[in-house]
């Protein structure tokens, strides 16, 4: 065949390869047939026959009868009276006139810690708030500096001292007058009654009119009882 010629040969066409079976037709399984069912022979069993059955007779037996108990003898018990005890009574207590408060030291043995007290009182300095010389809104009372930069807080060399638990006086001597004595109120004359002379003070309540005041302080005098402050009495002078 030379080139350029058209061949007259048929061309052959390519067969198509067979379909390859799933896999589900080969999982399938061939159907089993139908087994053919035997007929069924129903066989009589002979019947059993009854044999005597001897009746069991119960027998009853017989019922016991309950034994009567002997009766308990009721025994009659006597009461006897317990002799009653009679309360003793207690000695009364003498109730005194004056009912002093107790207390640990007496003017004498204290006057020691009031000097104490005082050469402590002088080394104290003022304590003074935070920017209160600085501002007029902000008073002089103590307040606890709290401000995280605050070098008053931090105690820094040349501001105000912060208040300091050192700086306290003798507990013993803690609210005493200066003389010595505890610093009473009183309102009324049944108030002096309660009072020692030798560590108690009377300080006259600022209600109290002269009358009163001069009731007051003639039954201090008869107590024994110092007045702090004797004062607001009238004096009645005679018109001649």
């Amino acid at each position: 065949m030379k080139r350029g010629e058209a061949s007259t040969k048929p061309k052959k066409r390519r067969q198509k390869a067979p379909a390859k079976p799933s896999k589900a037709s080969k999982k399938v399984k061939p159907v089993a047939k139908p087994k053919a069912e035997k007929p069924k022979v129903k066989t009589q069993k002979p019947k059993a026959t009854k044999t005597t059955v001897e009746k069991k007779t119960k027998t009853k037996e017989p019922t016991k009868t309950k034994a009567a108990k002997p009766e308990k003898k009721i025994e009659e018990k006597v009461e006897t009276q317990k002799p009653k005890k009679t309360k003793v009574s207690k000695p009364e207590k003498k109730v005194e006139e004056k009912a002093k408060v107790a207390t640990p030291t007496t003017v004498a043995g204290i006057k020691p810690l009031l000097e104490l007290r005082e050469e402590i009182r002088k080394g104290r300095p003022k304590f003074l708030r935070q920017e209160s010389w600085r501002y007029v809104r902000v008073g002089d009372a103590w307040r606890r500096p709290k401000g995280t930069d605050s070098r008053m807080r931090l105690a820094k060399k040349g501001w105000p001292r912060l208040v300091n638990i050192g700086y306290r006086g003798p507990v013993k001597a803690r609210g005493l007058h200066p003389s010595g004595f505890r610093d009473v109120l009183v309102n009324t004359v049944s108030d002096l009654e309660r009072l020692n002379p030798e560590t108690d003070a009377v300080r006259l309540a600022s209600r109290l009119g002269a009358r009163k005041r001069r009731e007051i302080l003639n039954r201090a005098e008869e107590l024994g009882l110092k007045v702090l402050n004797p004062r607001g009495l009238r004096v009645i002078r005679s018109k001649e």
